[in-house]
């Protein structure tokens, strides 16, 4: 097999693996008929009499199929939000699955158009809002979350409108506020957000499974925390409108609500009728490509399921771990040459804060990696792109050719370089089956496809500058170099494999 039907085995198997329909049947089990009992991966919860569903989010569609599957008439009623759209693109792509059957008893409501709270997911949000209110200490309410959830979660707090929220958060967005400050801002103002959904359940029993698109899974900050307890208070949110200069030009109704909340975050302990579940996420799809990269013969490390920062910088780390493999492959893993590199790697780790990459061990590890077998670096998380151009392509197609571009550099200035021994594949893809304005999910690059560009005149640099790297791609093999994998129906944030082979 090439590498580059590895490297699509090893994609999909992660993607597989997070999957709604698998993920959730691997995790949820109904148990007995007397009084029945939901087995959420070994934990127990009786339901005593009603048993009901709420979810919003990107891939929520998916999870409240198999969910509904699986509860069968257990289930009372559910109500999940979902982007616009959604069931007709999934219908087109014949992905059945991810749809709910005829007579179900779960409303869809579609919203958020954009990614952007709109009155469609406002109506939304009421209509499980007053599902939560109704509830009582014998009900257990099924939460379904995943990432896109916070703009199809929407509801002020009255009297504020939807329309002076949002305006509130462009002129934060606008003054340069990271989005941790927008999400403590619209948590503080909002009835669900920031365990909002929680509370109001109260006293019924609430589960919540958990998809997670954000780096290192914090719960607080996953569809901005609807059932996990906020660890800000209003206090935060006057810091930051204080900070972008903002406390004075207020709308009326952010004013009164401000100054009639409550000034400390509610207590963990008011928390101890719900239960948080993280049942996918990007390391857990990582340990599934490394587990099935160890069945086709490679030694497989996983890097981090952190990655983040500028696609540059990333790009920049990548070529210097695949150079020092190289090194070792052709037995030149000690010397100048490899202490340069592990130096250079050190302080481009310390650049990215890469949040608990110990880079140290991870090199250690590598070292000891024996010659005689193929080797596989995995990682995943999410990085950012300074557009300046008007091209086509997405973070991913953009890290895969920075990636193929650096190693053909380090390549022709030295003839030290040890990658000539070495065959490389690079590929970056987005678990969500989408990168950019595409229909690529991402990429896959080597120093050779790079080289061959070059003798065709093409300048690659200049796609880059551009922002093109659909463009670039598209022009080799019939796209052979994409990775298309249509709509999956998840998401847990970018994956990167790298593959090592001597030649």
């Amino acid at each position: 097999m090439s590498l580059r039907e590895h490297a699509l085995s090893l994609f999909r198997g992660a993607v597989g693996t997070v999957r709604p329909a698998p993920m959730l049947k691997r995790a949820l089990k109904l148990q007995g008929d007397g009084c029945p009992q939901l087995l959420v991966r070994g934990q127990a919860f009786p339901v005593k009499r009603d048993l009901y569903l709420v979810g919003f989010g990107k891939a929520v569609l998916g999870m409240a199929a198999a969910a509904e599957e699986i509860l069968g008439d257990h289930l009372t009623r559910g109500i999940i939000n979902v982007p616009l759209g959604i069931q007709e693109s999934l219908q087109r792509a014949g992905m059945q699955e991810m749809l709910l059957k005829p007579h179900s008893k779960i409303q869809v409501i579609e919203g958020a158009k954009n990614n952007l709270p709109d009155e469609e997911a406002l109506k939304g949000a009421v209509a499980i809002l007053e599902l939560a209110e109704g509830l009582t200490a014998d009900d257990l309410l099924l939460v379904l979350i995943s990432g896109g959830g916070s703009a199809l979660l929407p509801a002020p707090i009255p009297p504020i409108l939807l329309k002076e929220k949002e305006k509130l958060t462009k002129m934060l967005a606008s003054r340069g506020a990271a989005i941790q400050e927008l999400n403590i801002v619209r948590k503080t103002l909002s009835m669900l957000k920031g365990g909002g959904l929680a509370q109001l359940a109260h006293p019924a029993r609430v589960v919540s499974l958990i998809l997670s698109d954000v780096i290192g899974d914090p719960l607080d900050i996953i569809a901005s925390g609807p059932t996990a307890p906020s660890s800000h208070s209003v206090q935060d949110c006057l810091q930051i409108l204080t900070k972008y200069n903002l406390l004075h030009s207020l709308p009326k109704s952010v004013e009164m609500v401000l100054s009639s909340s409550p000034t400390k975050p509610t207590a963990p302990e008011n928390y101890s009728h719900v239960s948080n579940i993280i049942l996918g996420s990007n390391t857990l799809a990582l340990e599934e490509a490394r587990h099935q990269a160890e069945g086709l013969g490679y030694a497989a490390l996983v890097l981090s399921a952190a990655v983040q920062g500028e696609v540059g910088l990333v790009a920049t780390l990548y070529c210097q771990l695949i150079q020092l493999v190289c090194l070792g492959f052709a037995s030149l893993g000690q010397g100048p040459l490899s202490d340069e590199l592990r130096g250079n790697l050190l302080q481009l780790a310390a650049e990215l804060q890469i949040p608990g990459l110990d880079l140290d061990e991870f090199l250690q590890a590598l070292r000891g990696l024996g010659p005689d077998r193929p080797v596989c670096i995995l990682a995943g998380g999410e990085t950012t792109v300074q557009l300046q151009g008007t091209g086509k392509g997405g973070r991913n197609q953009e890290l895969a050719l920075r990636v193929g571009l650096g190693l053909h550099k380090a390549q022709a200035t030295g003839a030290s370089s040890p990658q000539g021994s070495c065959e490389i594949l690079f590929l970056s893809g987005g678990t969500d089956g989408q990168d950019g304005p595409t229909e690529a999910a991402g990429a896959f690059c080597s120093p050779g496809l790079v080289a061959e560009a070059l003798q065709e005149g093409l300048d690659v640099e200049a796609f880059l500058r551009n922002n093109d790297s659909y463009t670039f791609f598209s022009q080799f093999q019939g796209g052979h170099h994409l990775l298309v994998t249509g709509l999956t129906g998840t998401n847990v944030m970018d994956i990167q494999a790298i593959l090592i082979r001597a030649m």
